[in-house]
C-alpha cells in the first residue's frame, strides 16, 4: 500500500513512517509542508493521504479542499490536536474521509488506514502511457516504439514515469530523490544522474534520447 504522510513535527513524522513500514510494510512518502503534500498527491498514486491539520505553506484543511475542488477522489485521513465537535465537522466538511485526534495509538492509525483503503477511493492508474509513437507499459516496465521494445529496471521506469507524467516541467534532483528513492534514503544526487544516463542510453536505441533533457544545475524534464 502506498501512503503519503504530511506531518511537520519531525519526531512524530519519523515515528509514523517507521511504524507504518515496520508493522505494515507500507510504502510511505513523508513531506512536511502543505504545498509539498498537494504536489505529491497530484503527481503520484497513493492509497491513502494522511494530512496533519497544522502545517506551514498550507494547512491540511486547505490541501484537502484544493484537492477535492479539482476532483481528487483518493482517501484522505486528517490528523489533528483539535478535538472539538466543530473541529471534527470542519475537517470532514473540507473533504476528509476520516479524522484522528492526537495523541493516538499507531494501531488505531493502521486500522483507520486499512478501513479507508478497503473503500477503494483511489482511481485506477492506467497501465500504459502513450506519447506520440512511444508507449510506456507500467506492468512490464517496457518502452515500446513501433516494433522495438526496451526493458527498463523498476527504478529507471519509475524515474522516467515521473518525468513523463510531468512532461514539459523541470523536476529537480531533490524531488526525484524523494519521490523515487524515498525521503530517508541515503542516496547521493549523482545516483539520479547515473540513472538518467542509463535511461538516455536505452532511449538512444530508438532515437528518442533527446526527449529526456538535462537542465543544468537543477534537474531534468521530459520534452514531448
Amino acid at each position: 500500500m502506498n501512503i503519503l504522510l504530511a506531518e511537520d513535527e519531525s519526531t512524530l513524522g519519523e515515528l509514523i513512517v517507521f511504524m507504518l513500514k515496520k508493522k505494515a510494510s507500507y510504502n510511505v512518502e513523508w513531506v512536511m509542508e502543505g504545498e509539498d503534500a498537494f504536489y505529491y498527491a497530484n503527481n503520484a498514486h497513493y492509497d491513502v493521504l494522511v494530512l496533519d491539520w497544522m502545517m506551514p505553506n498550507g494547512t491540511g484543511i486547505e490541501v484537502c479542499q484544493r484537492l477535492r475542488k479539482q476532483g481528487y477522489a483518493g482517501a484522505i485521513l486528517m490528523l489533528t490536536a483539535k478535538d472539538s465537535i466543530q473541529d471534527r465537522i470542519d475537517g470532514l466538511d473540507s473533504g476528509a474521509d476520516d479524522y484522528l485526534v492526537k495523541p493516538f495509538e499507531i494501531d488505531e492509525l493502521l486500522a483507520r488506514i486499512r478501513a479507508l483503503s478497503r473503500r477503494n477511493y483511489a482511481p485506477i492508474v492506467e497501465e500504459e502511457i502513450k506519447i506520440q509513437d512511444l508507449v510506456l507499459n507500467r506492468a512490464s516496465h517496457l518502452i515500446q516504439s513501433g516494433t522495438k521494445d526496451i526493458q527498463l529496471s523498476p527504478r529507471e521506469f519509475q524515474l522516467l514515469d515521473l518525468l513523463v507524467q510531468n512532461k514539459g516541467q523541470v523536476i529537480s534532483r531533490e524531488v526525484i530523490l524523494d519521490r523515487i528513492w524515498g525521503i530517508d534514503a541515503e542516496v547521493a544526487p549523482k545516483t539520479v544522474d547515473a540513472t538518467v544516463k542509463l535511461i538516455r542510453k536505452k532511449l538512444k536505441t530508438i532515437q528518442k534520447e533527446h526527449l529526456l533533457q538535462s537542465i543544468r544545475g537543477v534537474g531534468y524534464k521530459f520534452e514531448q
